[in-house]
């Protein structure tokens, strides 16, 4: 039985920051030290990224309704509002988002119907709250009251793998199974000021979105891409547990991404991605030439640098990579959804082998191989 991934759609709310002008709002925030004076204006410009998303509309500006909270536009200064008003924030505003990329999946398919769906998966690790985002898909897109609900929370930029890779399991365990999958993340809801540099490469990267898609073992119709899960796995490195980690401050969610991490990647992906690899010695002997796409999480620019680089691959392979942290920046979970629709919107071919892969905190390594499927 194949299990295939389908109707992979993406969300974005709709403030811009262009990269240029949060540079610049950084920058001239009062108490930098001198170091982070420097910092500042390095990570932004190499970051590899034009333009983010945000739910905070106050991050412009221009006029917003009520009282602010984020961003004083007359004085320029970043605003420090407590765990707590940001994470209601995130209630309301990934709400939307879950349902607007869930409900977009469903609607692209015209095989399947909300009466379908038998499982939920959701994603996120920006924020909490009970009843969860999966609660709220099965009220907002009219989903049976029955259908079973998971959420994975709190575990970083590689979550949305183990969620298809949960998605995968149910299939195989019930054929007729129909998992909607959905991950939004509202990363800036946490970005501020500081003069650590952990801190500030964190604000330069991170940003909003939502990702969905449909697991099931229905074949795509005519002229439909989709992607068949044919295997993942997991692999925790023997280093870099404090390089990258996420914890719950009083001003919010604290991210700790040590410059140490890209390296820490390069030293290790060959060892990674080996168990994905060994059950096919032509993908052993040269994955650069065997596996056509590379899906690999753009965690920043200098991580997809060193993947390219020790992994031999080709500039082309790691477009959809670069173009969706040009675009979109870094969406924690949900941004490997944006890299695997660029695949697939792109020209894949039938039979081409895609090679998913998050990294996050641990350091954990998830990987996946998928097949492009063309229906016929």
């Amino acid at each position: 039985m194949t299990v295939t991934l389908r109707a992979i759609r993406t969300a974005v709310p709709p403030t811009v920051l262009v990269q240029e002008q949060v540079r610049d709002v950084f920058a001239a925030q009062p108490g930098l030290s001198r170091l982070a004076q420097r910092i500042v204006p390095t990570s932004f410009n190499v970051s590899g990224i034009d333009t983010r998303y945000s739910v905070i509309d106050e991050l412009t500006f221009n006029e917003v309704e009520g009282e602010r909270q984020f961003f004083d536009p007359e004085s320029g200064e970043l605003l420090m509002p407590g765990t707590r008003a940001r994470n209601e924030l995130y209630i309301r505003e990934a709400t939307k988002l879950y349902v607007e990329a869930g409900r977009a999946a469903i609607d692209a398919l015209e095989d399947v119907s909300i009466e379908d769906v038998t499982h939920v998966i959701t994603v996120s690790c920006t924020g909490f709250y009970a009843p969860g985002p999966d609660y709220m898909l099965v009220r907002e897109l009219g989903l049976k009251p029955s259908v079973q609900r998971y959420h994975l929370g709190f575990m970083g930029c590689y979550a949305t793998m183990p969620a298809l890779r949960t998605a995968k399991q149910f299939v195989e365990a019930d054929p007729d199974a129909v998992v909607l999958v959905v991950s939004a993340e509202l990363c800036t809801l946490h970005l501020r000021s500081s003069n650590d540099p952990d801190t500030i490469v964190a604000s330069s990267l991170f940003a909003d979105g939502a990702g969905a898609g449909i697991v099931s073992s229905r074949k795509p119709l005519p002229g439909e891409t989709a992607l068949a899960l044919d295997r993942f796995e997991t692999v925790i490195t023997p280093v870099g547990e404090a390089d990258m980690a996420w914890k719950i401050g009083d001003n919010g969610f604290e991210m700790i991404l040590s410059t140490y991490v890209p390296h820490i990647i390069d030293e290790h992906i060959e060892s990674a991605i080996a168990p994905l690899l060994a059950p096919e010695p032509d993908l052993v002997s040269d994955p650069a030439a065997a596996v056509d796409h590379w899906a690999i999480h753009p965690g920043g620019r200098s991580i997809l640098d060193k993947v390219e680089a020790k992994m031999q691959l080709s500039e082309q392979q790691l477009v959809p990579s670069r173009e969706t942290l040009r675009d979109y920046g870094n969406m924690s979970s949900a941004t490997i959804a944006f890299v695997l629709r660029h695949i697939v919107e792109g020209g894949a071919s039938d039979g081409e082998r895609v090679l998913a892969m998050a990294f996050g905190p641990g350091l954990t390594v998830e990987t996946g191989i998928m097949t492009v499927l063309v229906g016929s």
